[in-house]
């Protein structure tokens, strides 16, 4: 449909919806790459904080919502909850040609003219109205909880908002198989798979390996970070956290073998990932960016045995799983574990299929071949 755009590379005005530029994460890498296949095309966003993104995004044409003005409307965006889908309603996309959405929550909602395609890359359906709906009542606390009451019908109307807002885009890329699932379960919608993008030049396997084991990832709880705490604190091997966000009760739980190195640099990250005997990955996650640029510097991964890690560790090959989401059956792996049953070399080959290039190319050959 869009063949001789992406081909020449103008003509087409492309804009790009992403949900909040409040955090760096895989999400945003995605972005990151939307706008290398369209540099030229502005960004929609509900938030933009940008000490948070520090120099992400810095010269890209960032367009907020008015909720960003309110009091508090980055640092608390979360209490203007209930104004979230008006707000993305309210982007003018009428002079655009092509709309991609990069999407966790909101921005799949938008509403475009008749005559604009509108992709929607979909991370997850909104993890806190459909899989994590209870999960996320039972974390309220506080002044939070004592809102539950009010939060919960909340929470309802915004699920029938977002089922409808899944309609809206003509087409649904899902991240990985799993989510695909997710999709055609909550939004009764099919999709096509193609596996976010990974840097993987930027990690190289080290020539000496260190005795810890690593954690990279945000400290949050549907993270579970703490399973890795427990069980290398039964352990008492070393571990070492790389990561920002909720650490205090993790710190005051960690005995005396487990590290926190808080946010790291690119570069840091990078050689820390290098010289790990093992990233652990507690989590279900929708796909798992941090494991392949572990597998991208020739490490392997002790996963839990679900989610996206299924679709991109080779057990035995590229890492090894643990059944059970708890400390224990977690402890069991890491005594399990053996070095000298992987190959650097054979692991980073593996995490290589998922590079940059092959997402650019294969978004590019999706948008060029669409038929509605």
């Amino acid at each position: 449909m869009y063949s001789k755009y992406i081909a020449e590379g103008r003509g087409m005005k492309v804009a790009l919806i992403h949900d909040f530029l409040t955090q760096y994460g895989g999400a945003e890498k995605v972005l990151e790459c939307f706008h290398k296949i369209w540099p030229t095309a502005p960004i929609f966003t509900l938030f933009y904080d940008q000490e948070a993104m520090r120099d992400k995004f810095i010269d890209c044409d960032i367009r907020v919502s008015p909720i960003q003005n309110l009091p508090f409307g980055v640092k608390k965006y979360r209490w203007y909850l209930p104004l979230m889908p008006s707000a993305v309603e309210r982007f003018n996309l009428k002079n655009f040609d092509l709309v991609i959405s990069d999407c966790s929550a909101y921005a799949k909602g938008v509403i475009t003219q008749p005559g604009t395609c509108h992709f929607s890359y979909i991370h997850t359906p909104t993890r806190y109205l459909w899989s994590d709906a209870h999960n996320y009542l039972d974390s309220l606390k506080g002044g939070e909880k004592i809102a539950s009451k009010i939060i919960a019908p909340l929470l309802n109307r915004l699920r029938i908002w977002d089922y409808l807002a899944a309609q809206r885009p003509n087409a649904l890329i899902a991240n990985s198989k799993f989510v695909a699932q997710r999709i055609k379960h909550y939004y009764h919608r099919e999709s096509t798979v193609i596996y976010p993008p990974v840097e993987t030049d930027k990690f190289k396997i080290s020539e000496k390996i260190d005795k810890y084991f690593l954690v990279v990832s945000r400290l949050r709880p549907y993270k579970r970070v703490d399973l890795a705490v427990q069980a290398f604190n039964h352990l008492k091997i070393p571990l070492k956290i790389i990561g920002g966000g909720e650490s205090r009760i993790l710190k005051k739980m960690a005995g005396p073998h487990i590290e926190f190195l808080g946010i790291l640099s690119n570069q840091k990250r990078a050689d820390y990932m290098s010289r790990c005997q093992a990233l652990i990955f507690p989590q279900e996650e929708d796909f798992g960016i941090t494991a392949v640029e572990a597998m991208a510097s020739g490490r392997p991964v002790i996963a839990y045995q679900a989610g996206g890690a299924l679709e991109i560790i080779k057990e035995n090959k590229t890492g090894q799983f643990f059944k059970e989401q708890t400390w224990e059956s977690l402890a069991e792996a890491v005594v399990k574990f053996k070095i000298e049953n992987f190959n650097s070399n054979k692991i980073r080959e593996h995490a290589l299929q998922f590079n940059q290039e092959r997402f650019k190319e294969e978004i590019k050959s999706f948008v060029q071949n669409y038929k509605p």
